[in-house]
């Protein structure tokens, strides 16, 4: 038997700083750690205890002293308004007792929950087996973007500091270490070796790179192992992309998990060597508070454990080698740019359909670029046995276009089912005839159609229980080129936070992914080749309506994800009347947007939990503001 050594019992309130010891069998001053980059699921309580048991018991058989779970990893992130009911809070603690009463012998984990004490609290807890030790009280909460965590949570005001066996190891949540005189600045002054940070960092285009790049940073700075554990996973609109890593004290990149991927990340920290790097630099001093040593430490209490089962040889991976990650030591390559999106697209809808237990979906293909990126999303996501796709051509579908459809169908290997909605245009003409009589075709015919199509594919969700997948971007969706109850009907928008011009970079990369494993490319080259069109009228053609998407996306871009005005943009060169048209195209369709489902989040600002816009608004963006 080992002797488990805890100063300090666990406190509900928020001590300024406390300090946990737990005497751990690390070994020649090293510290095995497990990173369990888990997908949970909101609400699933059960389902998540067991999602958190099976990663303890890998941990523990991985040889690891302590195994870290991600933010609010219990519930699930964000729980949103489920932090409001009390009995929710409730079952949250019985839940975490279940879990901590399951941990292995011989193992700390660090595990993200809500606190319900005097308010409520985003914490991490240390806990042993049938023990919680300690609790610290996320500090910074983030209000901004898509966070809203002042709504439910109470900030903390301390740091907490776990010492285990030889290691003195500092636990923060997500934005305390993003802030730069966080919690992690007053533990490293107190002598933490390492900052463990539980994070639930959602993700957006190119984040991975800004956050790695900060988290070494800090590790520089503190001369600290510095280690960072991220859920992974969809949640409604938000996608995480794990990519959890553990940086040395000279900011070097020890390992790296994948993106996008369940896993459980282990890795040695030589604390010894370390700590004499930590001597010989002396430039981390200054950051630190001149009151930072005044520490307040409670007394001891001592508890026994059972010692660690003894694992074959090479289970626990070379100790010779300080930063090993077990037998593997990973340290994983990021995507590049356009497979990082497009993987963010595939959980995302993976997740949507699973966790909401649908069990198939339906995509309206036409033969366009948007359609078929959405149907090749879609088969990625779901398998082509769980994709339905449905062809509704009308006499204004190009040749063209209905090959296409066929073509994308077959390589997909999915039926495609063909309604044509010939006869319901003529029926709506019909009835609407002595409406309308005197007034030429206009928007409204086009619309029609739409809503024709719109309310087939929902027929067919209501039948037979399919997820209608809407397949607009987020060019048209900003602009208002989109039918309210007919192509934005639906349960789930797979590109609505992608604009067209990088619809066409993800259509080109996934087919380049096709032909370099020898199989024909899912979409079409005329697919890729056309003029984009909504074909519902003769001849017609997107940029007779819109700016040419090349143009129309830089300005989005400016105006919706970092608000730039009229004229800044026109001092950036783009033609003033166009600016003024396309701004004005953006406020009025807020009405819209208000209404269309969610989708997956891959920009720095989508719409729905980013973009706030008030529907009814005067204030207008130009010369122009009457």
């Amino acid at each position: 038997m080992t002797e488990l050594a805890v100063a300090g019992t666990e406190s509900a309130g928020d001590p300024a700083q406390r300090t946990v010891s737990v005497s751990a069998d690390a070994g020649r001053g090293a510290l095995r750690l497990a990173l369990a980059q888990l997908d949970t699921v909101v609400g699933d309580l059960a389902g998540n205890v067991a999602r958190l048991r099976e990663a303890a018991a890998a941990a523990h058989a991985s040889g690891a002293d302590l195994v870290i779970f991600p933010e609010l990893a219990l519930t699930g992130y964000p729980p949103e308004d489920l932090l409001l009911r009390p009995h929710f809070l409730r079952d949250t603690e019985a839940a975490l007792d279940e879990f901590v009463r399951s941990l292995p012998d011989g193992l700390v984990a660090l595990v993200g929950v809500p606190t319900f004490a005097d308010d409520v609290y985003n914490s991490a807890v240390v806990a042993t087996r049938g023990r919680v030790h300690a609790r610290h009280h996320k500090v910074h909460l983030p209000n901004y973007g898509v966070f809203d965590e002042r709504r439910y949570f109470r900030p903390g005001n301390g740091a907490l500091l776990v010492e285990l066996g030889e290691a003195a190891v500092g636990v923060t949540v997500c934005e305390d270490i993003w802030v730069a005189d966080g919690p992690h600045v007053e533990q490293a002054a107190a002598g933490a070796d390492v900052i463990v940070n539980l994070s639930a960092s959602p993700y957006h285009r190119g984040k991975g790179r800004d956050r790695e790049r900060m988290l070494r940073q800090r590790a520089a700075d503190l001369v600290a192992f510095v280690v960072f554990c991220n859920l992974v996973g969809g949640q409604d609109e938000l996608v995480f992309d794990g990519h959890s890593l553990v940086c040395g004290p000279r900011g070097e990149l020890l390992a790296r998990a994948a993106q996008f991927e369940e896993t459980v990340l282990v890795c040695d920290l030589d604390i010894a060597a370390a700590r004499a790097q930590r001597l010989h630099d002396p430039r981390h001093r200054s950051l630190f508070p001149a009151s930072a040593g005044a520490v307040r430490r409670v007394g001891l209490e001592h508890i026994e454990r059972a010692s660690r089962t003894t694992l074959p040889d090479g289970a626990r991976g070379s100790r010779s080698d300080p930063h090993a990650g077990g037998p593997a030591a990973p340290i994983v390559s990021l995507l590049d740019e356009n497979e990082e999106v497009y993987r963010a697209l595939v959980v995302g809808l993976r997740d949507y359909v699973e966790k909401n237990r649908f069990q198939r979906v339906v995509v309206g293909l036409s033969g366009g670029i948007d359609s078929a990126l959405t149907a090749v999303v879609a088969v990625d996501a779901l398998g082509s046995d769980r994709v339905e796709l449905v062809t509704m051509p009308s006499p204004y579908s190009s040749s063209g276009t209905r090959a296409d459809a066929r073509a994308i169908a077959e390589r997909l290997g999915v039926e495609l089912r063909t309604l044509a909605i010939e006869p319901a245009m003529q029926a709506f003409s019909a009835i609407l005839r002595e409406q309308f009589a005197g007034r030429p075709p206009d928007v409204t015919e086009e619309n029609i159609q739409a809503r024709i199509r719109g309310t087939l594919l929902m027929a067919l969700s209501n039948k037979f229980g399919w997820l209608v997948l809407t397949t607009g971007n987020k060019s048209e969706l900003s602009v208002g080129y989109a039918t309210l109850y007919g192509d934005m009907a639906g349960g789930f928008a797979v590109l609505k936070d992608v604009f067209k011009t990088h619809v066409y970079q993800l259509a080109r990369w996934r087919n380049e992914q096709a032909q370099r494993r020898g199989e024909v490319p899912p979409i079409p080259q005329s697919v890729i080749d056309r003029p984009p069109s909504a074909e519902l009228r003769p001849g017609q053609r997107d940029d007779e309506t819109l700016p040419p998407y090349e143009l129309l996306d830089a300005i989005l871009e400016s105006y919706v994800e970092r608000d730039l005005d009229a004229a800044a943009l026109v001092r950036r060169g783009y033609p003033a009347d166009i600016v003024e048209r396309v701004l004005a195209m953006v406020d009025a369709a807020e009405y819209k947007r208000r209404q269309a489902p969610p989708g997956v989040r891959v920009s720095v600002r989508a719409f729905g939990r980013d973009r706030r816009v008030p529907i009814t608004n005067r204030y207008r963006s130009g010369a122009d503001r009457r």
